[in-house]
């Protein structure tokens, strides 16, 4: 028999714990042997409570002593491009949590690394491995909708500011909503539509509420360090005709708590993606083709599951290098745009 492979997690964050090392205690093949965090304390606590044999506040003195298979990246996202490329260099694959990195040359550094290292490296784009997702991607691919030619993607919160970590601070995310949950209805809704080139971005970005509200439905916050946007929109427009419109926020003044959802518009029938719907218009009636009675929320387990098998050797799709990097582009074109208030040509 194999010998299990051993797993290492970067970041003793909240997702770390409740996905990453979740699923890999879950596998038998798997030994989870060491967590890193800048904070000795936190890494020594998160190891106790898991029952991972080691803990270390530098990850080089982890990879010399544990020399691990797998890595998990589960820091602020200023710190994926370091940690994926030692991950890298120490000869691991890498699961690292999304985006990529700051930025898309970055994410192309990695992506170049790791074709070279021959590793594989996946991002936890997890929404595009729901069981909905699955569905929509493949009546795409067979012709059911026809030609999309408009998707709407949403990602909103009335007042969901994270009241922990650095999800306010631009310098150490990068942005706001939209790298941290707009980037999600993103990647989902490119998935489907099998990435289409993009052509041409437009965007319009706003700091309203972030800055003068300081609490909501995940904790407090401190208004006078909110430095990212607090709602973001913006259209993409395709090489092929279409358009991708995308809203995302952490506070806006809307009347649902959250909205997380991408509808699609095509010649043949329309759709909408948590819970799938396909249907279609005879006659001023409503008729649904296919339909999920409730979404798939199993989606990080799947997400996980994949990358691991992948790494076995399994045919399974994974979020690649190549795809991170191209939601990287997209996320610094859509950014670029609400500063410059121009459109931006790719």
């Amino acid at each position: 028999m194999s010998r299990k492979l051993r797993v290492a997690i970067v970041g003793a964050g909240q997702v770390a714990e409740t996905v990453h090392a979740s699923y890999y205690l879950s596998r038998e093949d798997l030994e989870l042997v060491a967590v890193v965090d800048s904070h000795a304390e936190r890494a020594s606590e998160f190891a106790a409570k898991l029952g991972i044999p080691h803990a270390f506040s530098d990850a080089g003195e982890m990879y010399r002593q544990c020399q691990p298979d797998i890595v998990s990246v589960c820091t602020p996202n200023r710190f994926h491009h370091q940690h994926v490329m030692q991950a890298l260099e120490h000869g691991c694959h890498v699961m690292c949590e999304k985006p990529p990195a700051m930025t898309p040359e970055q994410a192309a550094e990695m992506r170049d690394a790791a074709r070279k290292a021959g590793k594989v490296l996946a991002y936890d784009f997890h929404h595009r491995f729901a069981s909905d997702t699955q569905l929509l991607r493949e009546q795409v691919v067979a012709g059911t909708l026809g030609e999309i030619y408009v998707t709407n993607a949403k990602a909103l919160r009335r007042c969901g500011v994270p009241g922990w970590g650095v999800f306010t601070n631009k310098a150490l995310q990068g942005g706001g909503p939209l790298i941290d949950i707009g980037i999600h209805m993103l990647d989902a809704a490119m998935y489907v539509l099998g990435f289409p080139a993009v052509r041409r971005v437009t965007a319009h970005s706003f700091q309203k509420l972030g800055t003068r509200k300081h609490s909501g439905q995940f904790g407090e916050w401190d208004p006078k360090t909110f430095t990212v946007e607090d709602a973001l929109f913006a259209t993409l427009e395709f090489q092929n005709g279409g358009i991708l419109r995308l809203e995302t926020s952490f506070a806006l003044n809307i009347a649902q708590q959250s909205v997380m959802n991408v509808e699609f518009c095509g010649d043949k029938a329309g759709a909408t993606l948590f819970p799938a719907h396909i249907y279609t218009d005879e006659d001023g009636q409503l008729v649904t083709l296919s339909q999920c009675e409730v979404a798939d929320d199993n989606r990080h387990f799947k997400s996980m599951q994949a990358f691991v098998d992948h790494v076995l050797g399994a045919p399974v799709s994974i979020a690649d290098a190549e795809q991170g990097y191209l939601i990287q582009q997209l996320v610094a074109a859509i950014y670029l745009a609400a500063e410059l208030g121009t459109s931006i040509d790719l």
